[in-house]
């Protein structure tokens, strides 16, 4: 009983402090940038009250995500500062409850915060950054490279797509390279295809009318003819083009799971390596990211519990530091997984 009342009373007081810890980072985050330039933006006339709630509403999740894991450390080191404060973690000691007997309700909150942390970015986040997309009309840039290499690994063509909708991809430059040449590991442009519009019709690529530069293979231009009827795309790799294009134009937080999976399968079978290693790197974050609530309220259990108490202004130190250390290192982590300095799997883990 003397247990249970005490798993009671250490779960209340985490999960209170936690609590209050999150909606406080919360406020200290939206308050200057968010809130600021919403109000800005509604003041100038480019949002209306309700356009404004509406940004502000869906602003919440992206917020959200980065303030359980923090809230949770936080929760956690200024609880057992109470308790330590109080003499209340000498008593538990004294009447023979060791450390991890103690931390085990923490576990159990720190895990609720995991599913919570997981549901909000895998759910949420990209629900409301759709949203924000739509309210902000920030359509972002639609431009599309698409390489295609021979089987020998040798660069055929490069297909690079300014702006597309629908199934109508406008303004098509296409880079064709002489194979000869790739062969012999040099990399010379054979010709350049400018077309106003491709059409996509679920097994092609086809373009009606184009212009076409001729280069010799010392790069002069031979020759400029017009062509039409030309399928530069064919079959499955059609098919990986169009969806990726389509996946190209958005964030990783607005992909779901489901969506962000299949984007990655599509750029490891095209080959398109950089992207492939960013996007994983930022799938598996969302993992990463969900599991620091355990460790972050591990890590506030131990600087709470074991600080004497002439000390305690180290171990908020101590945190922040981490805080500061885990969020400002992700975008260099980042940078290692896209250009294969580190397997995406360690930066992941280490800043997620």
């Amino acid at each position: 009983m003397k247990i249970k009342l005490l798993d009671r009373y250490i779960f209340s007081q985490v999960l209170i402090t936690s609590i209050a810890c999150i909606i406080i980072f919360m406020i200290i985050w939206i308050m200057p940038e968010i809130l600021l330039k919403t109000v800005q933006k509604t003041i100038n006339g480019h949002y209306t009250i309700e356009v404004a709630t509406q940004v502000l509403l869906f602003e919440l999740p992206k917020v959200l995500n980065i303030a359980l894991p923090v809230g949770m450390l936080l929760g956690t080191i200024l609880t057992f500062e109470k308790l330590s404060k109080d003499s209340e973690l000498t008593i538990m000691r004294s009447s023979g409850i060791p450390f991890y007997r103690i931390i085990a309700t923490v576990l159990i909150i720190s895990v609720l915060g995991m599913v919570s942390t997981f549901i909000v970015g895998s759910k949420m986040l990209p629900y409301s950054a759709c949203k924000l997309k739509d309210l902000k009309e920030e359509n972002g840039s639609s431009q599309f490279v698409f390489p295609t290499k021979l089987k020998n690994g040798a660069m055929d063509k490069i297909i690079i797509v300014p702006k597309f909708d629908d199934n109508y991809i406008h303004d098509v430059i296409v880079l064709n390279f002489y194979r000869h040449e790739q062969e012999k590991g040099s990399s010379l442009l054979s010709s350049i295809l400018i077309s106003d519009f491709v059409k996509y019709n679920h097994k092609n690529w086809t373009i009606n009318s184009a212009k076409k530069y001729k280069i010799s293979e010392e790069g002069i231009f031979e020759e400029i003819g017009d062509i039409k009827d030309l399928k530069i795309l064919e079959g499955s790799s059609a098919q990986n083009a169009f969806k990726l294009m389509k996946y190209s134009i958005h964030r990783d937080r607005e992909l779901t799971n489901p969506q962000i999976f299949e984007y990655i399968k599509l750029l490891k079978k095209e080959h398109m390596d950089d992207e492939y290693r960013f996007m994983l790197n930022k799938f598996l974050q969302r993992f990463a990211h969900a599991f620091m609530c355990v460790l972050f309220a591990i890590l506030g259990s131990i600087l709470g519990f074991s600080r004497p108490r002439e000390q305690k202004f180290i171990g908020m130190l101590i945190a922040v530091g981490v805080i500061f250390g885990y969020y400002i290192t992700i975008p260099f982590f980042d940078l290692l997984a896209e250009k294969a300095i580190l397997s995406p799997w360690v930066p992941s883990m280490i800043a997620p």
